[in-house]
């Protein structure tokens, strides 16, 4: 990994000074800085990412800024947002999100990335916000495309490399950056903000652009009392506020919620209690593995109770591994012991921390609940603990990974029954609190679906913004920003891309996902003819999968009588092979739709012989 690059330059002079551009810039601040140690210290940081307009820059002759939205919005996932002004483009992470019962068989969505690929000599890096999927996943797919800087924190990138060594992407430039020191990405000066979330690394984003301010929150809450690391740095957002805000891009997953998002340390004590009361029981413990805070509390429950830690699932052995080398979770010598050595423990010896919090299929504890785990069988002396809530539209799998639990005969707690997790993202005080913070000229919500868009937009006016001054974004739109105000321009290409082992498909050209769904609804029928000499040899075979027959009907009778109907009607000697199939798929088609109700896949293969 490179360290950024921090020039010192010196104090920026009226424009009636006449001074050079060289002088036009300031060196940032020491990290004490930003805490408020130095006020005058922060008063110069914040100085560096003041707006053009307040530095005498001249409105006239600028070229607009454009915001491209490429996903995030009006869904929770895949987040990727570029800014845009003349040569330059920088992009706001590159996440991924995982399939649902609509796209059956893929692995990820991405996001399209034709917009970047058509101006990649105008990209200059991307910087992620943090180390969630949401926001990292796409960053291969991305690097496969365009070779540009990734910049993030130090556990950002170190998920990051995990993703690039699997990909055998070997050749990233990976920028290192922290809280406090600008980056600068082409005209774009980058000053990022060290803010409170269910993972350590996490940025907002101050990026200065020659029309003023944008500040990006990523995602947020305000933890004044955090497990690990800095709070929030409410100072530094203040000050930026103070100088000028152009625009302000504010997440809006929990836009919904009232009051105040809960701190992390209520979890800790939930945690210390539930370790108290099942002294004589094996401990289970299911959450992120992305939430290395939390595991470091486990960890340390862990050894304060006397057990052993045993980490199941693999993505829990990595972002553990990564967190433990940058030195993020400190793991006491003899803590942690291989997962297939439990056995060699008492119960009251053990905690499992596990992958499988959302009920994914393959995921550790969806295998323990169903019993296919080869490591951890689950039985009455099991205390389950399912550290996190469900992700909207998880709802199903989460229960019934709980239900199959407690009929192992475990006792189960999850987020309905006490205080076991606590959400990353900001309630509705907290976005208040933003926005009068940062005072902006123009808003945009985004991170959200589209009620959380609009609910957040409402706050917005709410606080006295004028709704000419905001919009909802959608994926595709291209934003400027021009003296006038906000305006959309001409959308860009945009979407998914679907990922299915080493294939990729473009969600809206491709037809493998209507198949899929086809297959998954209303079966298949294989019907094979073999042809010689332009005259069908014999009786055709016919196969289905899938399909629900009525047992009081002779239908493979029938439906033998109107394919051999079909092929004795077609002249074979004058057509082809193709039109014959076409023949055979419409009129069995039409067949099962009016006699069945259904409409399955139908293949004819035909085989000249």
């Amino acid at each position: 990994m490179e360290e950024q690059n921090v020039k010192t330059v010196k104090k920026i002079r009226p424009k009636s000074e006449k001074a050079s551009p060289e002088r036009r810039r300031i060196k940032p601040p020491a990290r004490t800085a930003v805490r408020g140690k130095d006020e005058n210290a922060v008063k110069r940081k914040v100085r560096a990412v003041e707006p053009a307009a307040r530095r005498g820059v001249k409105k006239n002759g600028r070229k607009n800024v454009k915001i491209i939205f490429l996903g995030g919005v009006g869904e929770i996932g895949k987040n990727m947002t570029a800014i845009e002004y003349g040569d330059d483009i920088i992009i706001i992470d590159a996440g991924a999100i995982f399939p649902t019962e609509e796209t059956p068989g893929i692995d990820l969505i991405v996001p399209d990335l034709t917009y970047l690929i058509e101006n990649k000599n105008k990209v200059r890096g991307v910087i992620l916000t943090h180390g969630h999927e949401d926001h990292i996943g796409g960053v291969p797919y991305l690097l496969k495309e365009l070779k540009i800087p990734v910049a993030g924190t130090k556990l950002t990138l170190a998920l990051v490399d995990n993703k690039l060594r699997e990909h055998r992407i070997n050749d990233a430039k990976l920028i290192t950056v922290t809280p406090g020191k600008t980056l600068q990405m082409g005209c774009f000066k980058i000053l990022p903000v060290n803010v409170n979330h269910s993972i350590a690394g996490s940025l907002a984003l101050a990026i200065q652009t020659p029309q003023g301010v944008i500040f990006h929150s990523g995602d947020f809450k305000i933890d004044l009392t955090p497990v690990a690391g800095e709070p929030i740095d409410l100072k530094t957002i203040s000050d930026i506020g103070s100088a000028g805000v152009l625009l302000y891009m504010g997440e809006s997953t929990n836009i919904e919620r009232a009051g105040f998002t809960m701190s992390e340390t209520v979890v800790g004590a939930t945690l210390d209690r539930l370790f108290a009361e099942n002294t004589d029981r094996r401990l289970i413990i299911a959450t992120f593995a992305s939430n290395v805070h939390r595991i470091q509390q486990i960890i340390d429950l862990a050894v304060k109770y006397g057990r052993k830690v045993a980490l199941s699932g693999r993505s829990m052995l990595n972002v553990i591994d990564a967190a433990e080398k940058i030195g993020e979770i400190r793991v006491p010598e003899g803590a942690l012991i291989d997962i297939s050595k439990i056995k060699n423990f008492k119960d009251s010896q053990i905690v499992v921390i596990s992958t499988g919090s959302q009920g994914e299929p393959m995921s550790a504890l969806t295998r323990m609940a169903n019993g296919d785990s080869n490591a951890v069988s689950v039985g009455e002396n099991d205390t389950v603990i399912i550290s996190a809530s469900p992700i909207p539209g998880n709802e199903k799998p989460v229960y019934k990974v709980i239900n199959n639990l407690y009929r192992k005969g475990a006792n189960v707690v999850y987020e309905s029954l006490e205080n076991i997790h606590v959400s990353g993202h900001a309630c509705r005080e907290e976005h208040k609190i933003m926005h009068n913070l940062l005072k902006p000229r123009y808003f945009i919500p985004v991170h959200g679906e589209y009620r959380h868009l609009k609910k957040h937009m409402q706050l917005a006016a709410q606080l006295g913004m004028p709704e000419q001054k905001m919009l909802i974004p959608d994926i595709g739109n291209r934003i400027e920003i021009t003296v006038n105000g906000l305006k959309r321009a001409e959308n860009v290409q945009a979407g998914s891309r679907l990922i299915d082992g080493e294939g990729i498909e473009d969600e809206k050209a491709s037809t493998v996902i209507d198949d899929r769904r086809q297959l998954s609804e209303e079966g298949l029928f294989i019907v094979s003819v073999a042809v010689s000499g332009g005259e069908v040899v014999g009786e055709p075979a016919i196969n289905s999968r899938g399909f629900v027959f009525d047992f009081h009907r002779d239908y493979n009778k029938e439906i033998r009588e109107v394919i051999l109907r079909a092929i004795e009607g077609y002249d074979l000697a004058r057509g082809t092979v193709d039109e014959l199939k076409r023949v055979i798929k419409r009129n069995l088609r039409n067949y099962l739709i009016r006699k069945t109700k259904q409409s399955p896949m139908v293949v004819p293969v035909v085989v000249e012989l």
